[in-house]
């Protein structure tokens, strides 16, 4: 094992260098993943425990990317482990309902005051696609708003201004619907609508103007592509009147957020939305989605009575082994769990902040309790438009981002830092440690980022 730092993965002789080379002869770009590609190719993990995860190089690195948010219980966490082992001797899967997916069920209601029923899919992104299809069934409509930047999945009605340049999107008062991949019709644009996060004067002219024919708002408490940047204070309120007064349904994806509280991001920022949205978290590890409701709205699924107004299948929904994983996985991450990792989470934040300040380095970190972004500029940030990275600003971080492997460190390229339960006060010390390291050398290549 190879127990020193350094990005040996970019030597052309490493094995991820040659496992790279395979991998783009059998796959476009050499990856199912566009979100975990980083130029010139990424490293190849071998094994992972704990907040540790070791290359194909064996070299060992702290984890504080956590397969963007998804593992909060670290790596090959021994209760998930034991549950989905005992689970695979009963079986992988049936085409029948088992008891672990009540269970699971059970503890997602419990803990989220908003919802009464669930469904489980595979994916966030599938979670997402179902709770609009089911808004648009209980109200009779067919449009939905979004937030500028806010990434929900890969649903056309949704991957609607997520990485727009903020010129491209027109006025905030009145912002352009732009899509963000190509192969998504045209009329996808007229029948999604986007809204400027933290403007309640814009979102209350917008929403005014289209009532009649959106069926609902779709909101993350804190959408990390958006910034990372918690709502105003009254925003998810003045959100909640404005759409009742309309009859709009309000969902709130909660695929990364839900790590914020007991009951969620939703709990954090008094949001109460009609419909919620979960994945990650409570898969423990593995591919998850749900959507949540009231057992009024959640009717639109039921088939009893014949078949449903939205019909919902899936060969994989509420797979037992999933169904286990996440059942001990929220069970662990209780309210205690969670304040003591918020609490980790929230230190890193303030030593980070100061650590910026007394570099003089033009840089701040926004977030919320276990999660987290760096953000290399001094302005204040609001919403999508002020943290947008610009293609200096985008360089900079992945220098950055280099330079924090180089130290031991993985986080998402983009800026993204979310902590697991197996971390504790040395490994946030560590990551401080890299960072002052790491901001010396960036500042001799990018003098300009500092006052």
């Amino acid at each position: 094992m190879n127990t020193g730092f350094g990005n040996f993965f970019l030597d052309p002789s490493s094995r991820s260098s040659q496992l790279y080379q395979q991998a783009v002869k059998l796959m476009p770009g050499g990856n199912s993943r566009s979100t975990v590609f980083f130029s010139p190719h990424p490293f190849y993990a071998l094994r992972g425990h704990g907040c540790i995860v070791t290359d194909v190089e064996g070299v060992e690195r702290i984890d504080f990317h956590n397969n963007f948010t998804s593992l909060i219980h670290g790596h090959a966490d021994p209760d998930v482990i034991k549950a989905v082992t005992d689970q695979l001797q009963l079986g992988i899967a049936f085409g029948a309902p088992t008891e672990s997916e009540i269970e699971l069920a059970n503890l997602i209601t419990e803990r989220i005051s908003s919802t009464e029923q669930v469904r489980f899919a595979n994916s966030g992104s599938e979670a997402v696609l179902m709770a609009i299809r089911a808004a648009r069934a209980f109200t009779g409509r067919e449009k939905i708003a979004k937030f500028e930047g806010s990434y929900h999945g890969c649903y056309d009605n949704v991957e609607v201004s997520v990485g727009t340049a903020p010129e491209e999107m027109g006025p905030i008062t009145n912002p352009i619907s732009v899509s963000d991949s190509e192969g998504i019709p045209s009329r996808v644009l007229r029948e999604t609508v986007a809204l400027p996060f933290n403007n309640q004067e814009a979102v209350a002219s917008i929403i005014e103007r289209n009532h009649n024919t959106l069926a609902a708002v779709i909101a993350d408490p804190m959408p990390w592509r958006s910034g990372l940047i918690p709502p105003q204070e009254g925003f998810f309120q003045f959100l909640r009147q404005i759409t009742r007064r309309y009859g709009i349904l309000l969902i709130a994806d909660e695929v990364m957020m839900f790590r914020l509280a007991y009951g969620g991001g939703q709990e954090t920022f008094g949001m109460e939305p009609d419909l919620t949205t979960l994945g990650k978290i409570i898969g423990g590890g593995f591919p998850v989605g749900a959507v949540g409701s009231s057992s009024e709205i959640m009717q639109v699924f039921d088939p009893t009575s014949g078949r449903p107004r939205v019909p919902h299948g899936g060969t994989f929904n509420a797979n037992p082994v999933t169904m286990v994983a996440g059942k001990v996985t929220l069970e662990k991450f209780n309210a205690p769990a969670i304040k003591r990792l918020n609490a980790l989470g929230e230190s890193l934040i303030l030593k980070l902040n100061q650590l910026f300040s007394q570099a003089r380095v033009k840089a701040q970190v926004t977030g919320v309790g276990s999660i987290l972004r760096i953000h290399l500029t001094s302005k204040p940030l609001t919403d999508y438009r002020s943290s947008f990275l610009d293609p200096r600003r985008k360089e900079i971080m992945s220098r950055l981002f280099f330079k924090l492997l180089d130290s031991g460190f993985i986080i998402v390229p983009q800026g993204l830092v979310c902590l697991s339960t197996p971390m504790t006060v040395k490994e946030v010390n560590d990551f401080v440690s890299a960072m002052e390291t790491s901001l010396a050398t960036l500042i001799e290549e990018y003098p300009e980022i500092r006052f």
